[in-house]
């Protein structure tokens, strides 16, 4: 039929609100609203020292923290376990080379590097948590401003750092490469987008996908109990890299609406 209990069909998202810039002491910062589903994530970067086996890189640590009253099944271990699940994937989505470039995080190579920390706070849960959190951690690296750095040599050979004091003179991360999780869920014979938490449970089985602007799809997890048949995989996938692309473009254009009013800007933008 392609209706749901909402009125939606079946690859149609929630209205979304999305606003960057609400956590003054990050570098970046964005809060997203998908129906029930309320993330903070802020971003903060901090100059540290690049991994012995990529020493002209910097990196991205990620963690979640799970607000006992977005729902009582976090109180205690419930949510450190989501939380650590949550954070896994994201490494695994950035994983890929191309998702930041990480090179332009160097300042020195073996020496120092910009380390961002993405703190991710879920403040309500209302389903669908992945994809809500994926556009949250997109829309705040695209928010992020990294301080410009210049690195001084005296006469004997040891080398300075000197950050740069004007807030504007700062690097912004290209972000179009950074891939947005679609999570289909497997309701009998159908797959859905964005499912609620009622939905959620009546599925058993839901295919993460971690789709780029382009429909590139980057990486792909089964969560729940039920089993998916090759065929149904293979329409997920197709359904996903579809609803990925859309995604993509609607929140790219409320980003760019969102940067062109400068300080003008209005607190809420939404994402249809």
């Amino acid at each position: 039929e392609d209706l749901r209990v909402d009125g939606r069909g079946c690859e149609d998202y929630r209205c979304a609100e999305v606003e960057t810039d609400v956590v003054s002491n990050t570098s970046g910062s964005a809060r997203v609203k998908l129906g029930h589903t309320d993330i903070l994530v802020g971003v903060k970067a901090e100059m540290g020292t690049p991994k012995l086996e990529k020493p002209d890189e910097g990196y991205l640590e990620f963690f979640v923290d799970c607000s006992a009253n977005a729902t009582p099944e976090f109180e205690g271990r419930g949510g450190e376990e989501l939380g650590t699940e949550i954070a896994n994937t994201l490494y695994r989505v950035f994983s890929s080379e191309s998702s930041v470039d990480l090179k332009s995080l160097c300042i020195n190579p073996r020496e120092h590097c910009w380390v961002l920390y993405v703190d991710v706070l879920l403040l309500e849960c209302g389903g669908n948590l992945f994809d809500a959190i994926s556009i949250a951690v997109k829309a705040a690296l695209f928010n992020t401003r990294i301080p410009k750095v210049r690195v001084l040599e005296d006469e004997e050979g040891s080398k300075e750092i000197e950050l740069s004091d004007d807030p504007y003179d700062c690097i912004r991360l290209n972000v179009n490469d950074v891939p947005c999780i679609v999570t289909l869920s497997k309701i009998g014979y159908r797959h859905v987008v964005d499912a609620t938490l009622q939905e959620e449970a009546c599925s058993l089985a839901s295919l993460l996908i971690s789709v780029t602007s382009k429909g590139a799809l980057t990486s792909m997890k089964k969560v729940g109990k039920g089993s998916l048949d090759p065929e149904s995989i293979f329409e997920m996938m197709e359904t996903g890299k579809r609803v990925g692309k859309s995604l993509h473009i609607a929140l790219q254009k409320i980003l760019d609406e969102e940067e062109s009013l400068g300080t003008s800007r209005q607190k809420v933008g939404f994402l249809g």
